[in-house]
């Protein structure tokens, strides 16, 4: 993320002859009056980061069968009693006030930034062979839980990244550009390195759901209440 930030740094112009010269001179000398009126009138930069969830459903209508081809990446021979299916979802809105001075050809603007993280309902599917209640079905469902608070649970760590790498950024100080391009380098940066990296946080959460589905957790499931499960797929199995 490091490299990241520093690339994106690059994109900006500062009102002065070069990037690294102009980096140095804001540290070592005084503001240009341009400078003092972005920084001092313009506002603070803002960014705003929510997250949600909307709550969760069981589903007890699909087969087996159709759990496993929804899962896509079973094992020859292996198959999907319980499901949990989300997406992650990720909205940015960009904008923020602009500043201009014609006499330098530059202009400055306060970011205001607004990212929305949410899943939509996650549905836990169980498949409808076993019934409610069985033991079966409630060693599925047991499972399928700690795939649901894994999602849950990440969700605001999730969050708390993101927010902590948009104040780095930014660092309540106004960005500056030539005239009439502010805004476009804002949203560009956002369009292609802030959406990228926010997505793959959020993606983050799929090491963890792979990690329950250990190859021990499979095969412990297929001991418990008397094999009842192997007694479900025993028949589906001589077929293949």
């Amino acid at each position: 993320m490091k490299r990241l930030l520093a690339l994106l740094l690059c994109c900006w112009a500062l009102p002065a002859a070069g990037a690294a010269a102009a980096a140095t001179a804001t540290a070592t000398a005084a503001r240009t009056p341009f400078q003092a009126r972005c920084e001092d009138s313009i506002g603070d930069t803002l960014s705003v980061l929510s997250a949600a969830q909307d709550g969760y459903r069981i589903d007890n209508s699909l087969s087996f069968r159709t759990l496993t081809a929804m899962k896509g990446r079973a094992r020859p021979g292996q198959f999907v009693l319980g499901l949990t299916r989300t997406e992650s979802r990720v909205s940015i809105q960009v904008g923020g006030r602009l500043l201009s001075d014609p006499a330098s050809g530059y202009e400055c603007i306060a970011p205001h930034i607004q990212v929305r993280l949410s899943y939509p309902p996650i549905v836990v599917y169980v498949g409808r062979e076993l019934r409610p209640g069985s033991c079966a079905y409630e060693e599925v469902l047991a499972h399928e839980w700690r795939h649901l608070e894994t999602y849950l649970d990440y969700l605001p760590r999730a969050e708390a990244r993101v927010r902590l790498a948009l104040a780095r950024r930014f660092e309540d100080k106004p960005l500056y550009a030539r005239i009439g391009q502010a805004q476009g380098l804002l949203q560009r940066e956002v369009d292609r390195g802030w959406m990228p990296y926010i997505k793959s946080e959020m993606a983050k959460v799929e090491t963890l759901q792979a990690a329950i589905d250990s190859p021990q957790e499979y095969a412990r499931l297929g001991k418990v209440c008397g094999a009842e499960v192997q007694s479900l797929l025993r028949p589906v199995r001589k077929h293949q």
